[in-house]
């Protein structure tokens, strides 16, 4: 890792397989250990079913209001402030049943990689 200051500015945000639009604020091979990025749900969205292989996230709720499905635990609703552990390799889902956009940091470790998401929903 090496000090660096990186601007939100800086990046684009992209339609992400998933079902939501990502901003990467920080996913470096020099920051292997984690990655952080802005996800946004819109009204009514909800993401596809998946999980990362190898990789813990965690789900920081910026703003709205969601409704999370981890594993085999009962759909919690979340809203701003709250935080979702998700482990390794649990399937997972969230959805926006609100009129604003859902806005949550998606920060994961060690650092997501395309190449570990796998879609649920495609099996």
């Amino acid at each position: 890792m090496k000090a660096v200051i990186k601007r939100a500015g800086d990046v684009q945000e992209y339609f992400f397989a998933e079902g939501c639009f990502i901003q990467e604020l920080s996913n470096s091979s020099d920051d292997g250990e984690v990655s952080i990025a802005q996800a946004r749900l819109a009204p009514g969205n909800t993401t596809r079913w998946h999980h990362i292989v190898a990789t813990g996230e965690r789900y920081v709720i910026l703003a709205g209001e969601g409704v999370v499905e981890i594993g085999d635990v009962p759909a919690q609703r979340v809203a701003a402030g709250d935080v979702v552990v998700i482990p390794p390799g649990v399937r997972q889902r969230i959805h926006n049943p609100g009129t604003v956009d859902l806005l949550f940091l998606a920060i994961c470790s060690p650092r997501f990689v395309e190449s570990a998401y796998v879609d649920g929903e495609a099996q």
